[in-house]
């Protein structure tokens, strides 16, 4: 395990990563137009696929439903780093930083990667394959946060982490006054203030719609939709990845306390 002045270091690691948090760009801000607007220009056959994201959201955060990923194959990577098998998930959590550090990188670039891949082929064919795109994108979106999590050993079978993982969300697809506002937040007031968690999907529904508009664009949508789905990927990866770290950090911090 880490000493006192190694979790300290790695929370001036996070601290700093939370600071350069930047405002969203003038594209994503689109996003956040008043819904009745949104109604007005975006495509019906996209409004119901955004119905479809947020119903299959909310039934996850419930149930987990058919989005629920197994810890299998992340607890036998970590058996591989550590050469110490069999573990749990509960154990992985015990395992230094680095380690699990490592383990989420490898599995954010693996999803980035594909996610790259998807955008551009399902970019190919506009407003086809686009209706395909976007609940593929949400799978790929609830599956990285789970490994992240379990990568961090933290479990997404638990409805508390899954609720956590919309406040990931909401950070994700927030500007820059809204993270700082989450950013701020006591850890005890986390789950209570997220009671509305609902709320905070159906915006994050609407957006992700928006975005989607811009692969619509003949040709262009194919580097639209690679971008689009690269960074959504990546952002989450990282902000999850952050979000996590802290909150294992604290804990081992509290721990050496005591």
């Amino acid at each position: 395990m880490e000493t006192r002045e190694e979790l300290l270091l790695a929370l001036q690691v996070v601290e700093k990563w939370e600071k350069d948090q930047k405002d969203l760009w003038f594209w994503e801000k689109l996003g956040r137009l008043p819904f009745a607007l949104l109604d007005k220009v975006t495509p019906k056959f996209v409004q119901e696929k955004v119905g479809q994201v947020l119903d299959e959201m909310i039934s996850y955060v419930e149930t987990g439903g058919r989005y629920l990923t197994s810890s299998q194959g992340i607890v036998e990577k970590f058996e591989k780093k550590t050469g110490t098998a069999p573990l749990t998930l509960e154990q992985v959590g015990q395992v230094p930083l680095a380690i699990q550090n490592e383990v989420a990188r490898e599995y954010a670039k693996a999803r980035s990667t594909f996610a790259t891949i998807q955008g551009a082929t399902t970019g190919i064919g506009g407003l086809f394959t686009l209706a395909i795109d976007i609940p593929m994108l949400l799978g790929l979106s609830l599956k990285v946060l789970q490994e992240v999590c379990m990568c961090y050993g933290f479990d997404p079978q638990d409805k508390s982490e899954r609720v956590f993982m919309i406040k990931v969300l909401q950070f994700s697809s927030s500007d820059y006054v809204g993270k700082q506002a989450i950013l701020s937040e006591e850890r005890s007031q986390l789950f209570s203030q997220l009671q509305g968690w609902r709320e905070v999907v159906l915006i994050h529904a609407e957006n992700f719609g928006w975005k989607k508009l811009f692969q619509l664009i003949p040709v262009a949508g194919i580097v639209f939709g690679a971008y689009l789905n690269r960074k959504t990927i990546e952002d989450l990866a990282e902000t999850a990845s952050m979000m996590y770290r802290k909150r294992r950090i604290l804990e081992r911090l509290q721990v050496e306390m005591v």
